[in-house]
């Protein structure tokens, strides 16, 4: 598959990643659970540059749990391959996000998987997790995304 044409593509938060040998297999090939850490990675750098005060709520109490998550692999990748993980805003639903990831390798500019991670907004009370709003500066930040 081409490169996307920034004309007909949605605008994504992009992280560059480039594979290490720990991450990959026996065979050589990425090993399938890595590019799910790197869909929670691109989530994480995201809130640090968009919506850092989500960072401190973390610490207060506010969780983000990921209740769902897919990984479709299109192409095999390997040490040294770079990798750009392209996250959108698929939905949002009460208090749950959907995030769209897409990876692309940058020597042949090849999307080499999708994903899909479902998160839900928690606030931990007494020890129970209880549904929460989603955090206004992160539902603005990725709306512009979206």
């Amino acid at each position: 598959m081409p490169w996307p044409s920034w004309r007909n593509v949605r605008r994504a938060f992009e992280l560059g990643h480039v594979v290490g040998f720990e991450e990959t297999n026996v065979v050589g090939n990425v090993y399938y659970v890595n590019p799910v850490r790197w869909q929670g990675r691109c989530r994480e750098m995201f809130l640090r540059e968009h919506a850092p005060d989500v960072l401190e709520r973390l610490a207060a109490g506010l969780s983000l749990a990921t209740v769902r998550v897919s990984c479709d692999f299109y192409a095999e990748v390997f040490a040294f391959d770079e990798i750009v993980i392209r996250m959108r805003l698929g939905a949002v639903a009460q208090n749950r996000i959907t995030l769209q990831f897409e990876y692309w390798r940058e020597r042949d500019r090849q999307l080499v998987a999708q994903g899909e991670q479902e998160v839900a907004c928690m606030e931990r009370r007494g020890g129970e997790l209880i549904v929460c709003p989603i955090p206004v500066s992160l539902n603005d930040a990725l709306r512009a995304y979206a």
